[in-house]
């Protein structure tokens, strides 16, 4: 593969650590995406090829909760996302997840999301 873009960067990263980061039902994969205006996470069965639970900055259930000045497309935005899939993993028992950052960096709003999660109550 030739890196001619971020993009194609960006899934060579990617692709790297999905070799070593697999999850379980026991230990589901935590995934992050951000584009420019939103971030989403999931958290993923590899074995059985699901997601079990996801959240977004689209999800209008989500939106509703945001304060004027949070958006998809900044911290606090990141945080409230954390938050979110920390609680639904919570109400679904899932406790232990592997952090995947999708090929990201671990900074910004990747790392906002991680930080609020762990807050929030999920160990990884």
């Amino acid at each position: 593969m030739q890196i001619k873009t971020k993009e194609d960067r960006r899934r060579r990263i990617q692709l790297r650590q999905r070799k070593r980061i697999a999850g379980t039902a026991a230990r589901p994969r935590l995934t992050v995406f951000r584009s420019v205006s939103h971030i989403y996470a999931q958290v993923i069965d590899d074995l059985s090829g699901r997601t079990l639970i996801s959240a977004s900055t689209v999800e209008p259930t989500v939106k509703a909760t945001f304060a004027v000045d949070v958006s998809g497309g900044n911290l606090k935005g990141a945080e409230a996302i954390g938050r979110v899939i920390a609680e639904r993993s919570i109400e679904k028992g899932i406790k232990r997840v592997v952090f995947d950052r999708g090929g990201f960096l671990y900074h910004g709003r990747v790392r906002a999301v991680a930080d609020a999660a762990r807050k929030a109550g999920l160990e990884f």
